[in-house]
């Protein structure tokens, strides 16, 4: 007996619709997840229309997917990235697929827990993903000694724009950038105004969102996980919920050595042993620049805290495999 094709639906066989096509024989169509709403995504093709199928509610399918649709049937195409964190408590999530850099949003009010910064570069470049530092609410006090102190840690490692989504003020040069058809996201804690940025770069976001709403019935405090959006001038964002810390997911220390901004200089030299930590080791590249301040004590502190937290992850690790 031949295997039932798995895309195929019960109800296809259901007497009285001989003249309806089954799923297993439609042309697929390719089209993209713009919206998760639990028990439904959104998928936009090609074409330009966009229409929600059914998915199971722990379906792993996230915005930024790249998807074949059969009827009502669903299948993903393999990612090309995956940007995950862990939250507060822990548990792993996956943000966003098929991503190419990743925007860290940051203001004087409400400043970033420590090591948010740190964590997210990380997971971004672990990810193939190229990062970038947003100092938003350039309009509030404070905002240009951020800026300052953001380029004075980071400015060597990754590009730093600064700009004020409720006056407009520098969105051009971040414009620009996403413009050579880079698909991003935003991650900051809630009140840093990722959501204001996103509409200030693509200002009928609002119209778009609510129009949407109405013609699905969705109701306006129905949870989203995250929508992908075009910009006028080119590029695609991805709109993520607020969350107020970046846990790292999967990330071994060797990763984190060849990651951790303020590292570049280092990776030139090598170290005298391969399996260098950068802690107390002879010979280790890393301590050398600290010592002469190449490299900032500052930095090299957030890179301790950081090792010992991973270092802690990958045994624990260890402990859950041996168990098993």
């Amino acid at each position: 007996m031949a295997e039932e094709n798995p895309l195929r639906r019960k109800s296809d066989n259901t007497a009285g619709c001989g003249n309806a096509p089954r799923e297993s024989v439609l042309p697929p169509r390719k089209g993209v997840i713009v919206a998760h709403r639990g028990v439904a995504v959104e998928v936009r093709f090609a074409d330009g229309e966009q229409r929600p199928v059914r998915v199971k509610r722990n379906s792993g399918h996230v915005v930024g997917d790249t998807v074949l649709v059969r009827g009502e049937a669903l299948e993903r195409v393999p990612r090309s990235t995956e940007l995950r964190r862990r939250d507060g408590r822990g548990t792993p999530h996956l943000v966003a697929a098929n991503l190419h850099v990743l925007g860290v949003v940051v203001a004087p009010q409400p400043p970033p827990p420590r090591g948010f910064i740190d964590r997210a570069i990380v997971a971004a470049r672990a990810a193939a993903l190229r990062p970038l530092i947003i100092v938003n609410k350039a309009d509030l006090d404070g905002a240009g000694e951020l800026d300052r102190h953001m380029r004075n840690l980071y400015g060597e490692s990754v590009p730093v724009f600064l700009l004020s989504a409720k006056t407009a003020k520098g969105l051009d040069p971040l414009r620009r950038f996403l413009a050579e058809g880079l698909r991003g996201a935003f991650v900051g804690t809630t009140g840093v105004g990722k959501s204001s940025l996103l509409n200030a770069l693509c200002p009928d976001l609002d119209l778009t969102v609510g129009a949407l709403r109405e013609a699905r019935g969705v109701g306006r405090h129905t949870t989203t996980v995250a929508t992908l959006h075009r910009l006028p001038g080119g590029g695609e964002l991805i709109d993520t919920p607020g969350f107020r810390d970046f846990g790292l997911v999967d990330i071994v220390v060797e990763e984190l050595i060849v990651h951790f901004p303020g590292f570049e200089p280092a990776m030139m030299v090598r170290c005298r042993f391969r399996d260098c930590r950068h802690r107390s080791e002879p010979g280790c590249a890393v301590t050398a620049l600290v010592s002469t301040g190449a490299l900032a004590e500052e930095r090299y502190q957030a890179y301790l805290e950081l090792l010992s937290e991973v270092d802690a992850a990958q045994g624990e690790a260890r402990r859950r495999e041996w168990k098993t």
